[in-house]
């Protein structure tokens, strides 16, 4: 008989099936069922062999000594909610090249004491990034080990032998345990190896960071269970050959998911941008018709931003709508109230939306600058450069309020944008600003 027991397990949702079907029965994704080999011997049991203990109240759990593990990189720290908290396990995706290893190794060389496990590059290659960046390790009582290690079990063995505060594994596609007959990478082993090390962390209180590779969608590469398993999921948004980087978290068990981080990649690496509205509009040139400054609410402060629009005949049988930075849905939508309530033509107009800085916007509040932005690129009609628009626009064509509006309003006006957009309709504010 066989030694091997083979599973097939859906990439997008994790869900186990003990032979191939075309669909997947619980997320209705094709062809995302891939073959797992196991062995029948290896048995899971408890790693690291912690007895069982009785349920406690919840009254008599103490957390008053759970004090949160402070980066130095504030920007990092407000993602997170306050710092890392002691025994988590999170993980930093991002494109090839974003910065996610410049980051965690920045970090490195902050916190006190940790273990910088590496699977990808040598101890010789991460040592002359680390110069490069000007980092030093012997300011402060910061103590940095580096391992170069990819068996999940002789990692383990050494972040329970040194006790580091934080663990960085970069990354967990190139980790693997040996009683699974899979590649480094593969769904079973990503999910086996991160588990583990979810277990590990939650042991001994030491704080794991995992990098993760994305695939061409977006999300970080393995089982959707990984995202489950790990208390916090950051992203490092921006352009590769951008100087903007933006981390925001789309999962966190300690803190809001609303906050992002803004950074601005140098020769030194990531620097913290203490005034990103500023930074967003330092290039913007206000005599320009399609162009409109809105604020929009990021986590727990506001940010300015600049919304570019252009619109051209098209040469096409159907115009073409093309966003950066703002939902193609949202525009189809907002271009059709646009016609419908405010009588702009651009039915036969290729209609591209731009967000400046990489920023990415998805609350409604931005539905009236994007609208203006492409009324006035239409007529050709520049948009006073002292205005702030936000609103959200309903099908009606009626202009809603949104929320924290003094918050915007402060923001704005602490940059010299003292006019604010007082109209109840799209009709009264296209007929107002770009006519």
């Amino acid at each position: 008989m066989s030694s091997e027991q083979i599973i097939f397990n859906c990439a997008d949702c994790g869900q186990e099936y003990f032979k191939w079907q075309g669909r997947c029965d619980r997320c209705g994704a094709w062809n995302t069922l891939k073959e797992m080999r196991f062995s029948k011997e290896s048995v899971r049991t408890n790693f690291l062999g912690a007895n069982q203990t009785e349920p406690t109240e919840i009254s008599k759990i103490n957390i008053k000594n759970i004090t949160r593990i402070k980066t130095g990189l504030n920007e990092f720290d407000r993602v997170l909610g306050g710092g890392i908290v002691p025994g988590s396990i999170f993980i930093l995706g991002g494109d090839p090249g974003i910065g996610k290893s410049t980051l965690l190794l920045q970090i490195s060389a902050l916190v006190k004491n940790v273990l910088y496990i590496s699977g990808e590059e040598s101890l010789e290659q991460i040592k002359l990034r680390f110069e490069r960046l000007g980092l030093h390790s012997s300011v402060g009582g910061i103590k940095l080990k580096l391992y170069n290690e990819t068996n999940i079990d002789v990692i383990a063995k050494k972040i329970q032998a040194e006790k580091p505060e934080l663990a960085i594994i970069d990354s967990i596609q190139t980790v693997y345990l040996e009683n699974i007959p899979a590649a480094a990478g593969s769904i079973a082993q990503v999910k086996e190896c991160a588990m583990k090390l979810q277990q590990l962390a939650k042991s001994t209180q030491t704080a794991v960071a995992l990098v993760g590779h994305v695939t061409k969608d977006g999300a970080v590469a393995g089982p959707r269970t990984l995202e489950h398993l790990v208390d916090a999921v950051l992203y490092l948004e921006g352009e590769r050959f951008h100087e903007h980087r933006i981390l925001r978290g789309v999962k966190n068990r300690f803190g809001t998911t609303d906050e992002i981080g803004i950074f601005e990649m140098t020769e030194k690496g990531l620097m913290e941008v203490k005034n990103p509205s500023k930074l967003f509009l330092a290039e913007r040139l206000s005599n320009t018709a399609g162009t409109v400054v809105t604020a929009t609410i990021e986590g727990s402060r506001s940010l300015l931003v600049e919304v570019q629009a252009l619109t051209a005949t098209t040469v096409f049988g159907y115009p073409q709508r093309r966003t950066s930075g703002f939902d193609l849905n949202r525009l189809q939508l907002l271009v059709a109230v646009l016609q419908k309530k405010a009588g702009i033509n651009i039915a036969n107009q290729d209609i591209f939306v731009n967000i400046v800085g990489g920023v990415k916007i998805i609350e409604p509040a931005v539905d009236l600058a994007v609208v203006l932005a492409i009324a006035s690129a239409s007529r050709g009609k520049v948009i006073d450069p002292k205005l702030c628009v936000f609103g959200e626009l309903g099908l009606s064509g009626e202009i809603r309020r949104v929320s924290r509006e003094e918050k915007r309003k402060a923001e704005a006006e602490r940059l010299g944008f003292n006019k604010f957009i007082k109209e109840k309709t799209i009709l009264e504010a296209v007929r107002r600003y770009c006519v």
